[in-house]
């Protein structure tokens, strides 16, 4: 998988930039890849400090750029352009100070095209990392929420997962006077199908499988009326890919069982992408593969923003850093 987003890379230069510049583990991915010479590490951070701490680690970034907002000659610029896009929300001054920090000073230079690519997380939570995305990069044109996918590889299988981090759940969102506006199920198929779309950039042909405690109307409830009406809502946004539901996981991965409760159906039996009703089972499900299946997880990789920012676990050790920044660098 990795050689074939590497080159990609090679084919198209790209800037990461890291949003905790000082953090060992970051400073080893960006020492790497300057060696490796296909992806351009941007470093956040005091300029003493980060380089004190490469030192520190024995890191070569000699030759690395490094960006200090308290120092950035670009400021005024960068403050004036938050600004228009936080639409009166947030003063000049709140802005500014906001801009200090890592996170909103990364996300910024990606908004201005200083960067192609952004990677946060190592010390920030999940949500400081996802808040200025959302506020300044903002959705792509047609997305109305931000998902998440893992690409889950073992051997020369993989298999892509979502949304497992970021949606807690769907529910219908209403204006001031009650009405729908965006249905559950309109948001669980958005995610399918952005889930499907991120599976082909890493070179899955997609049969989207949407899980469900019930296969084909086996069951009753609420969560299996969801789970049917976003399979054809998503069957509607994405007619070229193949997705079915609503289905139980074993229906989706044994083509006995699968052709067995779901006759006919080109998805059940053969799925490579799952999509997961709430997080809660797509966090479970994920992680069972991880450690008892023995597929290697990468991500979350977030889907539906208009430019590539993801997110790394706080617990995550150096060689995680350079695999994500080549993902997330290669989604650009």
């Amino acid at each position: 998988m990795f050689e074939n987003l590497v080159e990609i890379l090679k084919a198209n230069p790209r800037k990461i930039v890291y949003t905790e510049g000082p953090d060992a583990r970051i400073l080893a991915s960006a020492a790497r890849l300057k060696k490796d010479g296909f992806l351009t590490p941007i470093l956040v951070g005091n300029v003493e400090e980060v380089k004190a701490a490469a030192e520190k680690g024995g890191f070569d970034i000699e030759g690395l750029e490094i960006l200090d907002p308290a120092t950035y000659d670009k400021m005024d610029e960068m403050v004036e352009t938050m600004v228009a896009l936080r639409k009166g929300k947030m003063t000049p001054e709140e802005c500014r100070a906001a801009l200090q920090k890592g996170n909103y000073f990364g996300t910024m230079l990606v908004k201005m095209g200083v960067a192609d690519a952004l990677l946060g997380g190592a010390t920030y939570s999940t949500a400081d990392t996802v808040r200025p995305a959302l506020q300044l990069v903002k959705t792509k044109k047609g997305a109305n929420l931000v998902s998440s996918c893992f690409i889950m590889v073992r051997g020369e299988e993989m298999l892509a997962m979502g949304d497992c981090a970021i949606n807690i759940d769907y529910q219908d969102r209403l204006d001031k006077e009650g009405n729908v506006v965006l249905s559950a199920a309109q948001q669980l198929a958005e995610v399918a199908v952005a889930t499907a779309h991120t599976a082909k950039v890493f070179g899955i042909d997609p049969k989207v499988a949407m899980l469900s405690y019930s296969t084909k109307g086996s069951g009753k409830g609420v969560n299996v009326d969801l789970v049917r009406n976003a399979t054809a809502i998503a069957k509607e946004m994405a007619p070229d890919v193949a997705i079915d539901g609503e289905m139980q996981f074993d229906a989706a991965v044994s083509p006995v069982v699968g052709q067995l409760k779901f006759p006919g159906s080109k998805v059940a039996g053969y799925a490579n992408t799952f999509i997961f009703p709430e997080i809660q089972s797509g966090n479970i499900g994920y992680k069972i593969a991880q450690r008892l299946g023995g597929f290697a997880a990468y991500g979350p990789i977030l889907q539906g923003l208009n430019a590539p920012i993801n997110d790394l676990s706080r617990g995550c050790d150096a060689e995680e850093v350079y695999q994500m920044s080549i993902i997330t660098a290669a989604l650009a």
